[in-house]
């Protein structure tokens, strides 16, 4: 019986723990991004990103590992010093709302930080105590001609209360009542318009992480100061939104945004907060969200050569509105860990441009120094992803956008190209839209905002050794002859621009893109080919379902090749149904910066623009040999944009039944083009090119079934480079997440045993004390007024009788108070949802069309909380896990717990080998039955105290 069965207990114990030790050995991804847990247990102010210990720590590391960034933060401040008329917000009421004034709320957290890391610097506190007093005085931070946007409230809100939490101790006590008081003013007033503006339902939107996070910042600075009811209500709504928007996130798989880069930078201004902020005070993490490891690519991808501009589709500045370094650093830190975040950031900063187009705006220029200082990880050495040095080609499959060429120095050969051709909002969002996904929380196109897109389908962008030659034409009106892009006339139907007719998306009327209903609601591009083969790259995207059907255009397929890092091919496929009245095509092509000049070759007309003393170059045909000229001029925007309009050239060509071709080629100063020819067929367009150098004949087929499986085939002297269909993009949606309400609503679940926390520890700070009936009634604040003065005068007589408990031990009487109490949070939502409900439906009975604006004020929150004790609860039919609140002072005596946990561990696995070793070697021969299986019980007892310990561990995150 020994010989056979000897060795299966040894086998068996080691197969039962490998799963557990082998995290151990390879390292465990921390889903914390070690962020420690409050857990309701805050010592004062600070306490939004850090504590007061933590103060010291900080000071120290701007004189050491953070000087680089402290040296920013001190410029910034010091600016501020010398000049504090032009940076101090107005008295004036009058004047602080007359324009948009975000610049106050992003000025004053860098200014605390200033002051928090060098107190003594003389006169930044007065400066600062100054800037807060000017601000309260302010009866209203929105800006008049715009009182129905809270983004400027938002900013100023964000601003203020950092600002609070920063300096709490520097100020009087009189400040800091007046101060709070205007935060919960302020606070109160964005949770009310949550329930009736876009930004309350309308996911993934710039508006709204900025305006959930100024809330969220207010709630937690009036919840550490003791209005728990009112806070909870707050913060539970922040959580409902944007724990949705993270959800809806997850179907976004490039990691991309679909407004673009600049308002990209926007977005993940405070969707970084966010993820900072809720993992900190209520330990719901995303730091393995899969958006977040795909973002760095967002913002590594989309970087003209030189490291000062971006491709700047939709609307946009030349680069980005916030950072990006501070959200590089988070990356970084939080979820990548690879020294590339550390290394972009630096390689940004170091490019800067000070002045000219392209520097930073001067309300977001120091916005974010605070944030990066605070997420910087100094362990993390700078390290340029493996790749980086060699033009790389990047298809966003969700954005619908193609780059190469990005993040290179700028240099000679150094060239970026773009293309843009998707779906209305990006994959994910139109998808969710017309699949009727996430139908819980979703209605259509109300519950999304395109305005910021652009009528860009089928659009691209060409810079040769880094000059932006063809360029986007920035933040302007939503026309498609400002983009990249093709007009077709006569019109049919109504159009801006009357004969032409542009995508069905342009609005005539509006400063935003038309989306929401009619032909506009579908539209969509795709690129269909996206392949870099030897050093050349071919990009196919068909634009057709983004043009009016009445136009009876059956295919408009845009064809780039990029021959040679200074030499860009253009072919324009368009082919017509057989009753289509559509005959004529209008190109727009667009620099912001350089006016374009004519220029005609042997009959080839084209048009150039100078630059350094150097000529971009661009010439044009058709298939028959026709080459028009083209119309060069400059486009005024209209009052109300932040650009003055841009350079163009048009070119305008007949269109024959059924398909017309015209090629466009564009070269730098290193390429001498001697000729250019083409000529077509049904299936086919062929292309002959020479320049100084070399001979290249391009085949291009572009019919929908083609003799050979090839996108194009290339020949370039004697090398041969064909582009294959088998390359072809592959179009492919996600699938919902599952059980995406109970995911949202777990995180919810995380937020009231915090608050409860707040509410022992509150009682047990002002027991026996003149402040608790104060105290009491501003807990029960919003509470059943008929029952409130009973439970106060139960609660205060218990707080008379504190005393010890049997064998001397002191009783917590915050504990036991807090049990007398009625559960306030819950009382709280339960009246909220049927106000919220009353008025709601009386609302709607009213305005029954609000549904369609931007004040769909039906998009209430449900605040259904169906826990029913501490153990453990059910929420539609799933159990999810109880949060656990640690009764400690702070979050150091978490750590301190979790550090032991850890040493037990660990001595207990050596432990456990150390008796399995002796077993295997001295006891397994010539001992009796019964000592080996003394020792196995050992083994086993030892094999589950180190299961208990493994559990305990992960519990505390250590």
């Amino acid at each position: 019986m020994r010989t056979y069965t000897r060795g299966a207990p040894t086998v068996f114990f080691i197969s039962l723990l490998w799963p557990l030790l082998w995290p151990l050995l390879v390292g465990e991804v921390d889903p914390s991004g070690g962020i420690p847990f409050m857990g309701g247990n805050y010592d004062g102010h600070p306490m939004l990103y850090f504590s007061h210990g933590d103060v010291e720590e900080m000071q120290a590391a701007a004189a050491g590992t953070h000087r680089d960034m402290a040296r920013r933060i001190r410029e910034a401040g010091e600016t501020m010093l010398e000049h504090p008329e032009e940076y101090l917000p107005p008295w004036s009421p009058a004047e602080f709302s007359a324009r948009w004034n975000e610049v106050y709320g992003n000025n004053l957290g860098v200014l605390s930080m200033f002051c928090l890391l060098y107190p003594h610097r003389a006169g930044a506190l007065d400066l600062a105590r100054d800037y807060m007093e000017r601000m309260a005085a302010q009866p209203s931070w929105l800006v008049k001609d715009a009182p129905w946007d809270e983004v400027p409230l938002a900013h100023s809100l964000v601003g203020f209360a950092t600002a609070y939490d920063f300096l709490y101790e520097y100020l009087s006590k009189g400040q800091q009542e007046r101060f709070l008081q205007v935060i919960g003013n302020a606070s109160r007033l964005m949770y009310e318009k949550s329930y009736v503006r876009g930004w309350g339902f309308q996911y993934l939107h710039n508006h709204q992480p900025t305006n959930c996070v100024a809330l969220l910042t207010g709630s937690l600075v009036y919840m550490t100061q003791g209005y728990l009811q009112e806070a909870y209500l707050w913060t539970k709504q922040v959580l409902d939104i944007m724990e949705k928007s993270m959800v809806l996130l997850q179907d976004v798989t490039d990691g991309s945004l679909y407004e673009g880069v600049a308002y990209g930078t926007y977005t993940t201004r405070s969707l970084f907060q966010y993820m900072f902020l809720v993992q900190r005070h209520f330990a719901i993490s995303h730091f393995d969200h899969p958006w977040l490891f795909k973002h760095f690519a967002f913002l590594y991808r989309t970087i003209l050569p030189g490291f000062q501009r971006t491709v700047a589709i939709a609307d946009s500045n030349y680069n980005w509105f916030y950072g990006p370094e501070s959200q590089l650093v988070f990356l970084d830190r939080y979820a990548m860990r690879n020294g590339s975040g550390n290394w972009l950031a630096d390689l940004i900063h170091q490019n800067r441009v000070t002045e000219g187009p392209g520097q930073a705006g001067k309300g977001q220029r120091w916005c974010t120094l605070h944030t990066e200082f605070i997420w910087y990880d100094p362990g993390l050495i700078p390290k340029p992803p493996a790749d980086f040095g060699t033009s790389q080609l990047h298809h966003f499959e969700d954005w619908g956008v193609v780059t190469y060429g990005s993040a290179l120095p700028a240099d000679t050969n150094r060239s970026f190209l773009s293309f843009k051709s998707g779906k209305l909002g990006g994959r994910a969002i139109f998808d969710i839209v017309h699949r009727n996904k996430y139908k819980d929380w979703i209605k259509g196109w109300r519950n999304f905002n395109a305005g910021h897109e652009h009528p860009d389908q089928n659009t691209f962008t060409f810079a040769p050794n880094g000059v932006p030659f063809i360029t986007e034409a920035l933040y302007g009106p939503k026309y498609t002859f400002l983009n990249n892009a093709v007009l077709f006339g006569p019109a049919v139907s109504g159009s801006c621009f009357k004969p032409w007719a542009g995508q069905v998306t342009e609005a005539c009327d509006s400063k935003w893109l038309k989306y929401k209903v009619g032909l506009a609601a579908d539209a969509q591009g795709r690129v269909e080919a996206a392949m870099e083969r030897q050093g050349m790259v071919f990009i196919r995207g068909e634009g057709q379902s983004a043009y009016s059907p009445d136009l009876k255009i059956k295919s408009f397929q845009r064809n780039l090749l990029l021959l040679h890092p200074q030499l860009l091919v253009l072919v324009d496929h368009i082919h017509l149904d057989t009753d289509s009245s559509t005959r004529a095509m209008s190109a727009f092509f667009h620099n912001t910066e350089l006016p374009f000049q004519e220029t005609k070759v042997d009959g080839v007309h084209g048009a150039f623009v100078s630059h350094g003393g150097d000529a971009y170059k661009m010439f044009w045909m058709d298939d028959t040999g026709f080459s028009d000229k083209g119309a060069v001029g400059y486009w005024n925007y209209p009052r109300g944009y932040p650009y003055n309009g841009s350079n163009f050239v048009n070119v305008t060509m007949p269109l024959k039944y059924p398909h017309t071709r015209v090629a466009y080629i564009f070269f730098g100063p290193g390429v001498d083009v001697q000729s250019f020819s083409l000529r077509g067929d049904a299936q086919r367009v062929d292309i002959y090119l020479a320049t100084k150098e070399r001979t290249y004949t391009i085949y291009l087929l572009t019919g929908e079934v083609t003799s050979k499986p090839l996108f194009a085939m290339v020949l370039a002297d004697r090398k041969k480079i064909v582009f294959e269909k088998a390359g072809a993009v592959v179009d492919s949606s996600p699938e919902e997440v599952e059980e995406y309400v109970n995911v949202v609503e777990d995180n919810l679940q995380h937020a009231k045993p915090v608050f409860q926390q707040m509410e022992r520890h509150i009682l047990g700070r002002v027991l026996n004390t003149a402040s608790f009936r104060k105290t009491a009634e501003r807990l029960l604040q919003f509470s059943d007024k008929k029952k409130t003065g009973e439970i106060i005068e139960r609660m205060f007589a218990m707080s008379k009788k504190q005393g010890k408990g049997k064998g001397g031990k002191k009783i917590n009487f915050g504990d036991k108070l807090s049990e007398s109490l009625p559960d306030i949070f819950a009382q709280i939502e339960v009246s909220e949802k049927k106000e919220r409900q009353r008025t709601t439906k009386r609302m709607y009975e009213d305005n029954p069309e609000e549904g369609e604006g931007d004040g769909d004020s039906r998009a209430f929150v449900d605040y259904a909380d169906s826990r029913k004790n501490r153990k453990g609860a059910f929420v539609k039919g799933r159990k999810y896990k109880e949060v656990h609140m640690v009764a400690t002072a702070g979050s150091e005596d978490l750590s301190s717990t979790a550090s032991y946990i850890r040493l037990f561990l660990m001595l207990n696995i050596v432990t456990f080998f150390l008796l399995l070793a002796v077993l295997l070697t001295r006891f397994q021969r010539g001992r009796s039955l019964h000592t080996q299986r003394c020792f196995y019980a050992i083994l086993l007892i030892d094999s589950l105290i180190l299961l208990y310990l493994y559990s305990s561990c992960s519990r505390t995150q250590c």
